[in-house]
């Protein structure tokens, strides 16, 4: 399977990147290599991350990474794994 970055996620992940940076640059190139392995696993078992919980089609699911959620979309028929976006998961407390 071929692993594709959109531009969203691409986007999205420079700005979580800079904001890891901005504390500590070497905390920023550690997610990103460490996160870079769990994606290149995702060629091998697209479906090991549960359904997610932003889309409703069980083709989409959630790769979690230290506090991140980033959502992928597996496409059999083509061989891809489109990743979607990452985001902070944030709990909201009443």
């Amino acid at each position: 399977m071929t692993i594709i970055g959109t531009k969203d996620y691409l986007e999205s992940l420079k700005n979580v990147l800079g904001y890891i940076a901005q504390d500590k640059k070497t905390a920023a190139i550690t997610f990103r290599k460490t996160l870079n392995v769990k994606i290149n696993n995702l060629k091998d078992f697209p479906f090991m991350y549960k359904i997610s919980i932003y889309f409703d089609d069980e083709y989409i699911r959630d790769l979690t990474h230290k506090g991140y959620t980033i959502p992928y979309e597996v496409d059999l028929e083509k061989q891809t794994i489109s990743i979607i976006g990452i985001s902070k998961y944030k709990n909201s407390l009443k």
